[in-house]
């Protein structure tokens, strides 16, 4: 199992991406709003008002989402991700990454039955 985190950077697209996921099989995953660094710094930290050049790169505000998905499955999602989002190494797409889980409690049952 993999924990599969998401950063959408255009939250249009999230719907579309959950919807493509639970046809790939993936049932659950968990959205949240989120704002990325630049955006930060230089909304709420006047030294680094410098950081505005980064921040037109940037959206002010995107979605991270968050997945517990079987090791089939992830290759097949990362594809998802950027065939509907683009592509990722482009600055301002998003960011997608992998991190394995060696305990999940909860989601056990529905991931053996996929």
């Amino acid at each position: 199992m993999q924990l599969l985190v998401a950063v959408i950077n255009h939250a249009e697209l999230v719907d579309d991406l959950l919807a493509a996921f639970v046809e790939l099989g993936i049932t659950g995953a968990t959205v949240i709003d989120s704002e990325g660094m630049g955006h930060v710094l230089s909304q709420d930290v006047p030294i680094f008002a410098g950081v505005r050049a980064l921040r037109a790169q940037s959206r002010p505000a995107n979605q991270t989402v968050f997945s517990v998905v079987d090791d089939d499955k992830v290759d097949r999602a990362v594809a998802l991700i950027q065939e509907i989002c683009g592509n990722l190494d482009l600055p301002g797409q998003g960011i997608v990454f992998t991190v394995p889980v060696t305990r999940v409690i909860g989601l056990k049952a529905e991931l053996e039955t996929s």
